[in-house]
């Protein structure tokens, strides 16, 4: 779903972005849907801009609140800044690489170590297959509270927060999560694919988990390859 707001987002950000970093790279959502090869831009020792200029469309579309713009920096495999910004309440969290998390000006802190019968969070299953599906299915019932949003941007924000615990994810276009991971990480939180390595902007994978502690983390990892 793509509106004439996605559109013209994406195009003012990505005027300003590379205005303030000449000879920048940028890979946009609606620019990407057109080009497949710009995700080479992140094999490149450059600076790129990396931009979902709504995350949540439908939900912005159909007058719900949880929609967000979301924006990150990197520079070859490494994220240097990320930012995630709720246009309703003007609200803004950021990361900088080594720095923290912060929302606004507030630097906060991951402290939840709930287990799973303890956590809440989302489950994205759009991608799987039947066989997964079923066993996800499963291991859904483990857990204290499950939902989706219809907006990784505020998932992320809410794990950095310890409102929510976790997000199992199957399908991972760089800008959704770009942003969102250096949000997590610097606040202390983990992510992990099902192959037990750590998320990478610059390779090309599926299947990740996020969460806010090493143990809830590797109870969900320890049910999946049961």
């Amino acid at each position: 779903l793509v509106t004439e707001v996605d559109l013209a987002v994406e195009e003012k950000l990505n005027n300003i972005l590379c205005s303030l970093l000449p000879n920048s790279l940028f890979v946009g959502e609606e620019k990407f849907s057109l080009n497949s090869k710009i995700f080479d831009c992140y094999k490149q020792n450059q600076y790129c801009w990396t931009v979902d200029p709504i995350d949540g469309t439908a939900n912005f579309v159909n007058g719900k609140e949880k929609f967000a713009i979301m924006v990150a920096l990197t520079f070859s495999d490494q994220i240097i800044q990320s930012w995630i910004y709720k246009p309703l309440t003007e609200e803004i969290c950021s990361a900088l690489l080594g720095e923290g998390t912060f929302i606004n000006d507030e630097k906060i802190i991951i402290t939840n170590n709930r287990n799973i019968s303890e956590a809440s969070g989302s489950i994205s299953s759009k991608y799987w297959n039947e066989t997964f599906d079923l066993k996800m299915k499963e291991i859904r019932q483990k857990f204290k509270h499950v939902k989706n949003y219809g907006c990784i941007g505020f998932e992320y924000i809410e794990i950095a927060t310890n409102i929510r615990d976790f997000a199992i994810l199957s399908n991972l276009s760089p800008w959704d999560h770009i942003p969102g991971i250096l949000i997590v990480r610097e606040a202390g939180g983990f992510d992990i694919h099902f192959d037990k390595t750590p998320y990478a902007h610059n390779i090309k994978k599926k299947n990740l988990v996020v969460s806010g502690s090493i143990t809830l983390q590797n109870e969900i990892i320890n049910l999946i390859k049961e």
